[in-house]
C-alpha cells in the first residue's frame, strides 16, 4: 500500500499542480498507461476543471517537502522529495504534452526504506495519458476506474458544471 502511495505521489506529482503555471488536462475521460520496472497498467480517470491540483494537494500534503515545477523548452521539469512514514522518495520528471488531447511523464524516483529491502532502489516511471471523449454519465470528476473495473472516487475533486 505505501508503495502504491509512492508511485502516486510520483505519477501526480508529474501533473499540473504547483509554482509554474502548467496547464490543466482538459476535462474529460484520459486513459492512462503506466510502464515501470515491474511492469504496466492501464486505468481511466474522469478529469475535470481542479482535479489535478485536488489530487497533488491532497496527496501530497505533509507528505513532500518539496515539489518544484520548472518550465523546460520541451515542457516542464519537475523534482520531488516526499516521505510516508519510514519510506523516502526523491524523483526527477519530464513532462511533454498539450494537455488537450495528450500528456507524457517520463521520471525517475529513488526510493528508501522499503520494508524487506536492504538499501535503495530506483524506479522508473513512463506515463502516456490520452484524452478519450466526455466522461460517462454517472461518473465524477475524480473517479479512477482501474483495470478490473473498480472506481476509486477522489473526494477533493469538484464535479464538473
Amino acid at each position: 500500500m505505501k508503495l502504491a502511495l509512492i508511485t502516486a505521489l510520483g505519477v501526480l506529482a508529474a501533473l499540473p499542480a504547483t509554482a509554474e503555471q502548467v496547464p490543466q488536462r482538459r476535462p474529460g475521460l484520459w486513459e492512462t498507461k503506466s510502464t515501470s520496472n515491474e511492469g504496466g497498467t492501464t486505468a481511466r480517470q474522469c478529469v475535470g476543471p481542479e482535479t489535478d491540483q485536488s489530487a497533488v494537494g491532497g496527496l501530497a500534503a505533509g507528505a513532500c517537502s518539496k515539489m518544484l515545477v520548472t518550465k523546460t523548452a520541451t515542457g516542464y521539469a519537475v523534482e520531488t522529495e516526499c516521505t510516508v512514514g519510514q519510506i523516502k522518495a526523491s524523483g526527477n520528471s519530464a513532462i511533454t504534452g498539450d494537455f488537450q488531447t495528450w500528456v507524457r511523464t517520463e521520471g525517475t524516483t529513488k526510493i528508501s526504506g522499503m520494508p524487506g529491502q536492504s538499501g535503495p532502489v530506483e524506479r522508473k516511471l513512463v506515463v502516456e495519458a490520452t484524452r478519450l471523449g466526455e466522461c460517462a454519465p454517472g461518473q465524477q470528476p475524480g473517479d479512477i476506474i482501474m483495470p478490473d473495473g473498480k472506481v476509486i472516487s477522489m473526494p477533493s475533486a469538484k464535479p464538473a458544471p
